[in-house]
């Protein structure tokens, strides 16, 4: 199961025994109302309370354990994320370098007197123009008849990084997810275990 699939997943299931827990709860307060209210309240009522113990206390236990996956699944989503943003970064400064290099070796050959492509001469005016400008009062006093190829190719199109999300979310969940099981079979599943004590 990929990591978007499983958040997805524990994701609804804490939030479907959160709901249940609260309702469990509640329940429990208002039969305390009803113990206290009634006379011999706690005879009267005690398989009830029992019943409704046992259920709150499976529902918590499953919704921690989802949560406690949750939380894991979490921290591996944000390693991959991470490491993903950290790779498209590292890839920028490298083609932010190669660029620079491009630049500077324009301006030489400008500064010789050499002939460079406009679309070479247009890229180091954009980076900057006080090092046109330079290079080119360098290029009158430096005839020279040397022609050069452009250093970019025409074809360059700037690179679209993926969002480091989506490549975590792509990701292999990590082992030991807990079963799923809904509410309703986790609650029969208590009240059944107090059958058999019975």
């Amino acid at each position: 199961m990929k990591i978007g699939e499983a958040r997805k997943l524990y994701s609804g299931k804490i939030h479907e025994y959160q709901q249940q827990k609260r309702n469990l709860h509640k329940q429990k307060q208002e039969l305390d109302e009803k113990i206290k209210l009634t006379e011999n309240g706690k005879e009267i009522y005690a398989d009830e309370a029992v019943s409704l113990e046992l259920s709150y206390e499976a529902v918590s236990k499953k919704y921690d354990e989802y949560r406690n996956y949750m939380e894991q699944l979490m921290e591996t989503h944000t390693a991959y994320a991470n490491l993903e943003s950290t790779k498209q970064q590292t890839e920028a400064m490298e083609e932010a370098a190669q660029d620079l290099a491009k630049i500077l070796e324009v301006a030489r050959r400008i500064a010789k007197g050499a002939k460079v492509p406009g679309k070479d001469e247009q890229k180091l005016m954009e980076y900057s123009m006080e090092m046109y400008q330079a290079a080119k009062s360098m290029a009158m006093m430096n005839e020279q008849k040397e022609k050069y190829k452009s250093m970019w190719k025409d074809d360059e199109a700037p690179k679209e990084n993926p969002d480091p999300r989506e490549v975590a979310d792509d990701h292999e969940a990590p082992l030991g997810a807990p079963e799923t099981v809904s509410v309703a079979d986790t609650m029969a599943g208590a009240a059944g275990g107090m059958q058999a004590e019975e």
